[in-house]
């Protein structure tokens, strides 16, 4: 078989990642791993909301920087941030330095704690969406994947009444794409059959 033939014959990757070292790694190793640490899913849904507007390959070539600028996405912390703290943010050039984006991150973290003092995981809170198992998906073609669901909506819904913001039904479903609670790999990416057996394993 010719080289050319024996290519096409090799299953294809999402195109969405393009050939971008990072943006690669990020979808073979990340993108549709089911999470289900509070402060990973913390930290994505953040960082999915300082995507709004913007690419998610410019937040992931930031997100070192986020680690650093936001103590590690530690929620007790965050809340402390007062004035001073919210300027220097804005003059940090290595996170989106937009008021509304950097206090989001603030609200964030004061409705992430005030689930815990109801009694309620982050995790949990957020997988009851799904009733606690990812969404197998078979899609052939990126046409296929909605922007938003019912699911997204809700949890949308949900996730704005506890406090949090830019968390709209898009900027939900691209969180849960992202972080397993639906598997969108194409039917045709070697990682779509990874994520289906990581599921399985839970």
């Amino acid at each position: 078989m010719p080289a050319s033939q024996a290519n096409q014959a090799l299953p294809e990757r999402c195109s969405w990642c393009g050939t971008d070292p990072l943006y690669v790694h990020y979808h073979d190793s990340v993108w549709g791993r089911p999470e289900y640490e509070d402060l990973a899913l913390f930290e994505k849904l953040c960082l999915d909301g300082q995507q709004a507007g913007l690419s998610w390959i410019t937040i992931l070539r930031k997100q070192e920087s986020y680690r650093a600028a936001y103590d590690n996405f530690n929620p007790e912390k965050i809340i402390q941030y007062d004035d001073a703290k919210v300027a220097e943010l804005l003059a940090n050039p290595g996170i989106v330095r937009n008021r509304l984006k950097v206090q989001s991150i603030i609200k964030n973290a004061k409705g992430f704690l005030s689930l815990q003092e109801e009694g309620r995981g982050f995790s949990d809170f957020l997988w009851s969406f799904v009733g606690h198992a990812p969404i197998q998906n078979n899609w052939r073609s990126f046409e296929e994947v909605p922007v938003t669901t019912p699911e997204s909506e809700a949890m949308s819904r949900a996730l704005k009444k506890a406090g949090f913001n830019f968390v709209g039904p898009t900027i939900v479903y691209a969180f849960m794409q992202a972080t397993g609670m639906v598997n969108d790999h194409m039917i045709h990416c070697p990682q779509h059959a990874e994520c289906r057996s990581e599921s399985q394993d839970v």
